[in-house]
């Protein structure tokens, strides 16, 4: 009897892992899907509107509301929302559902009076967000009104978050994975339709981003209701599961908007920089995010419910060795893409954006930036999957403490970075800023004792690092200077790009492949 119950256990983490590999594939693919329609999006945005003092204006006033979004819904509430809810679901299907009610009541009076405040007071946000803006009457003009249009954004993707909590803790991840391809899709119709009709390009696309937020909250339903969660909103003040979620949020609210408080620092001081630097900023961070989001943030959306539901369970070993398999899969992922993006940031930067108002000194302000941002890939990613050690045991508190150490890194050295190299030095501070988040995480896990490295690590490593180099190589050899970039035509950069990155994907496995790295020996518990 003993010898079945150590069989069934040893069976039990691989089983798990194939699980999750399934599921961080699906997140991935819709993700993946998602990410190419927003890549598609900046295509026509680049065309349409360039680097232009209209395009830094729609911007600066995206980011408001965005940044407030990744705090209040995606950020904060999501890690705080998503324990509880998987604690509750475990115990009480009942319960699980008035907390959903009564949680929906709470988040939506809260980003309602967010949003009204923010329309109200506009002009003082984008004073706080872009100073540099007041000296430029038109420009400061435009952005208000755009946030004024956009800021009930916020209200309705608040709620599409936390249908998206709802969903993935019930193992329904595509739907949540690809809601964000509603966004995309408004914002294209907005520039092809909107844009020729109203005077205010930026007026155009913020009432395509709000148009996205009414849109996406009303794809979700019909999956709420299928799993017997469709919220009825009630103001429940007394209910303790959403204390709990409330006393949560507080520390958390800091800690998971780590990469939006920078993004605010560095959009004040790009605002004082030349025309041209916000977008060339977003541009090239839309970029970076792309392997961001398509594995980071899938394998974080699988990780948290499944570590919360661990550590409710109380088997310390599987949550550690959870981290650990989540940690290799980063390594196997990001640190190719780190060395892709460094290496191909003209050849992408061309081949996607530079046509009609996007100019060959926007490419080369762009790439130079991507350069900047590739260096953080690795930081960005292992912050994404680390935290959910924290989060899933309820902890908020020490992620607080080292996200603030972290910003005060990126303030530093943004301030200084940014005098010798403009809005690269910005991009490179950032990136410094999620190495030090990520490395503090991972000690603070560690000292812990919540995760414990398992064995194979230096192996691992050697391998990984080997084939990295044998792609980095091919790919230095195989490209093109960028000044042959500038001049291809859409065909032979689609093609050269094609060919580059097959190459880099095919010599990277085939390394791996042929120096014994196997993918089940990335499976739980080997």
């Amino acid at each position: 009897m003993q010898r079945v119950n150590d069989l069934a256990g040893a069976r039990r983490p691989h089983s798990m892992s194939k699980k999750l590999l399934k599921s961080t594939g699906i997140v991935s693919l819709m993700t993946l899907v998602s990410r190419i329609s927003g890549l598609i999006r900046d295509v026509v945005m680049a065309n349409v509107l360039g680097a232009s003092g209209v395009a830094d204006a729609f911007f600066v006033a995206f980011r408001i509301p965005n940044f407030l979004r990744r705090i209040f819904a995606e950020g904060a509430f999501s890690q705080a929302f998503v324990p509880v809810f998987s604690e509750l679901t475990e115990r009480n299907t009942q319960e699980a559902k008035t907390f959903v009610n009564a949680a929906t009541g709470m988040l939506a009076l809260a980003t309602f009076v967010l949003s009204v405040l923010g329309i109200i007071f506009a002009p003082a946000l984008i004073s706080l967000y872009a100073p540099g803006y007041q000296s430029q009457p038109e420009q400061f003009a435009q952005t208000v009104d755009a946030l004024r249009f956009m800021f009930p954004y916020l209200f309705c993707i608040s709620l599409v978050a936390l249908s998206g909590g709802v969903l993935n803790t019930v193992n329904r991840f595509a739907i949540p994975a690809v809601t964000p391809v509603l966004l995309n899709i408004c914002l294209i119709a907005a520039m092809l339709g909107l844009v020729p009709l109203l005077e205010s390009a930026a007026r155009a696309l913020a009432i395509g981003v709000l148009v996205a937020g009414i849109v996406q909250v009303l794809f979700q339903l019909p999956s709420l209701h299928k799993e017997g969660f469709l919220p009825r909103p009630n103001l429940d003040f007394r209910n303790s599961a959403v204390g709990r979620v409330c006393r949560l949020m507080l520390p958390a609210i800091f800690s998971v908007s780590v990469v939006q408080i920078n993004l605010f620092v560095n959009t004040v001081l790009a605002s004082f920089l030349v025309t041209g630097s916000v977008s060339w900023l977003y541009y090239s961070d839309r970029l970076m995010e792309f392997p961001v989001g398509v594995f980071g943030i899938a394998l974080a959306t699988v990780v948290l419910p499944s570590l919360s539901k661990e550590n409710a369970s109380g088997d310390s070993r599987q949550f550690s060795a959870m981290l650990d398999w989540a940690l290799r899969w980063v390594i196997v992922i990001a640190l190719p893409a780190t060395l892709a993006l460094y290496l191909l940031a003209t050849p992408l930067i061309a081949s996607i954006f530079q046509y009609n108002a996007f100019t060959i000194n926007d490419v080369i302000q762009s790439a130079l930036a991507l350069q900047a941002f590739a260096v953080g890939v690795c930081g960005f990613i292992f912050v994404k999957v680390l935290a959910p050690g924290f989060f899933a045991r309820q902890d908020t508190k020490t992620p607080m403490k080292i996200a603030i150490v972290s910003v005060l890194v990126n303030i530093l050295l943004s301030v200084v970075l940014v005098r010798f190299y403009q809005h690269v030095g910005l991009a490179l501070a950032i990136s410094v800023a999620a190495w030090v988040n990520a490395l503090l995480l991972l000690i603070g896990l560690w000292r812990a004792k919540v995760y414990s490295p398992q064995p194979g690590w230096l192996l691992f490593l050697i391998r990984v690092t080997v084939a990295v180099l044998a792609m980095s190589s091919a790919l230095y050899h195989l490209n093109q200077a960028d000044q042959a970039w500038y001049a291809m035509s859409l065909f032979e950069r689609l093609t050269q790009l094609g060919v580059l990155v097959f190459a880099g994907v095919a010599v990277y496995f085939a390394c791996l492949f042929v120096l014994g790295l196997r993918p089940r020996q990335l499976l739980l518990g080997r």
